[in-house]
């Protein structure tokens, strides 16, 4: 909590505006948000956090709890695209000075996952539609109806999930830019976002990427515009035997089976190493209901860089 309040007070204004009531300033209130994402509770269970817990008060120089819709308003103005790039700059200058990012040895790695919308798992979702079909079996009145509605139910879900993509220092696992959308769409586009962010935060040498990041247009951004050697594994498009008719996708084709090229892109499983900690450490699935605050709560990338910063400063 004081490495976020620290953090927070290097780049946020002391209050939203100059007409709020400055009972608690911008950056103590950021210190509660990622004290809440950490323990991964509601607003309300974070004030009783707060409220029995004098200690962690002081760390923030708070003398009381912020109230539950205090924390509230407060993500929704504090996580924002500007807030959080600013703070994914400060963080990756912290530990680019401190030589921990390894871009030079390991390249940096590219992918995307999908969380929950409710804590609950795959398997019960299951059994709870299994055991309902038992109860009241649905017998369609035209052949083919009862699978219309299936799909166009999951049609819907598919439509509602949050998605997070991400690129890691495949050597520290610091999340160097992040991208927050919902649907299950393309990979592709987000890659050029990705990759010039992170090459403008820390001067990216080498990207590796999945299949899902495939295209040509991908290849010429990074090796033309950017100057950065990429490895994507080849899969997009129809399945065929022939060599693609792109220069970088062929280029891929004919280096693959290279010991070097495989070396390389075996670093690709740093970024679901990455994944994998955020979701066991701070949770897979999202609290909020509102499409642009299940965005909002995915930026917990903010609060898996400032653990990572707590163990180094503690090391």
């Amino acid at each position: 909590m004081r490495t976020a309040y620290d953090l927070a007070r290097c780049l946020l204004p002391d209050y939203r505006c100059k007409f709020s009531r400055h009972d608690f300033t911008l950056a103590q209130l950021f210190a509660c948000l990622v004290l809440r994402e950490f323990f991964g509770v509601s607003f309300r269970k974070a004030e009783a956090i707060l409220r029995d817990s004098p200690e962690l008060l002081g760390e923030a120089g708070l003398k009381t709890a912020p109230d539950h819709n205090t924390l509230w308003r407060a993500m929704n103005h504090i996580v924002r695209t500007r807030h959080s790039n600013r703070m994914l700059d400060v963080l990756t200058d912290l530990f680019a000075r401190a030589r921990l990012l390894g871009l030079g040895q390991k390249p940096l790695a590219i992918d995307s996952t999908c969380f929950e919308l409710h804590h609950r798992s795959v398997h019960y979702d299951r059994r709870c539609r299994h055991m309902a079909l038992q109860r009241h079996p649905r017998k369609p009145k035209k052949p083919g109806s009862w699978g219309k509605s299936v799909n166009a139910g999951r049609s819907r879900q598919t439509r509602a999930t949050p998605k997070l993509a991400i690129a890691v220092a495949a050597g520290c696992h610091l999340i160097l830019a992040a991208k927050t959308r919902l649907g299950t769409g393309a990979d592709c586009r987000d890659f050029d976002g990705l990759l010039y962010d992170a090459w403008r935060r820390a001067g990216v040498k080498t990207v590796v990427a999945d299949a899902g990041y495939d295209s040509e247009a991908n290849h010429c951004i990074a090796r033309q515009d950017l100057g950065v050697r990429s490895i994507i594994s080849l899969g997009g498009g129809r399945p065929t035997s022939k060599l693609p008719t792109g220069r970088w996708r062929r280029h891929m084709a004919k280096r693959a089976s290279r010991k070097t090229e495989r070396k390389l892109y075996g670093q690709r499983a740093q970024s679901e190493t990455a994944h994998s900690m955020i979701k066991r450490n701070l949770g897979s699935a999202l609290r909020a209901r509102k499409p642009e605050n299940r965005k909002a709560e995915m930026m917990r990338v903010l609060t898996h860089n400032i653990m990572l910063l707590c163990d180094e400063l503690e090391g």
